[in-house]
């Protein structure tokens, strides 16, 4: 039988059963669909918080402390002074407020360890400074790390400064990635490349 032959008895099937193909195929085809949503709505599919937030924060964490690294010792006290620039912090003193912040937003998820306040605005030094804002990242993450999809979206916290789990670490993220922009543009005034640019210069990841 050649092809032509086949193709014709092909069209005549087709015309004689249509109506029972057409119902079969949409039978078929809702079925597909019923199984596609009960894999989205299975929830043996779904990534807990704590990984989702935490990989975020690992990778964001990683771009922050490699530019608080990269800026010498002596450019800690460094502002931009060309443009409107009045009364902006210091590189030391963004670094400072990335620390002091990270600890706050955890605060309120019964975490031991954080240190005192006071104790934070103390800190001068690039060393000082630049082990308090991992230790402030490790922080984030224990807190991070206590996340579940029952725990997420409940709110914590006292006042008017309550969130829900959620909410606290996407603010995190967030606020991290404000100050981060702002020190990759301190090293560029000093003629220095974020370490994160330099990766992604040299086809890795930025």
């Amino acid at each position: 039988m050649n092809c032509r032959t086949i193709r014709a008895f092909g069209m005549a099937a087709a015309m004689l059963v249509g109506g029972i193909m057409w119902n079969a195929t949409a039978h078929a085809q809702s079925g597909t669909m019923e199984k596609a949503k009960a894999k989205v709505a299975d929830s043996s599919t779904a990534q807990p918080p704590s990984e989702v937030y935490g990989g975020l924060l690992k990778r964001l964490s990683e771009e922050v402390i490699g530019a608080a690294e990269a800026m010498p010792a002596d450019k800690y006290d460094f502002a931009p002074t060309a443009g409107k620039f009045d009364g902006v912090r210091t590189f030391g003193s963004q670094v400072q407020h990335v620390a002091e912040a990270n600890f706050f937003f955890f605060s309120s998820f019964g975490l031991s360890g954080a240190p005192d306040d006071a104790k934070l605005k103390a800190l001068k030094s690039k060393d000082e400074l630049v082990q308090a804002l991992k230790d402030s990242f490790a922080f984030a993450q224990k807190g991070i790390d206590t996340m579940t999809p029952q725990n997420a979206f409940m709110t914590v916290g006292s006042g008017k400064m309550q969130m829900t789990r959620a909410g606290w670490a996407t603010l995190t993220l967030a606020h991290s990635m404000d100050h981060y922009g702002q020190m990759v543009e301190y090293l560029r005034m000093n003629g220095i490349v974020p370490p994160a640019s330099q990766k992604q210069a040299q086809g890795g990841s930025d």
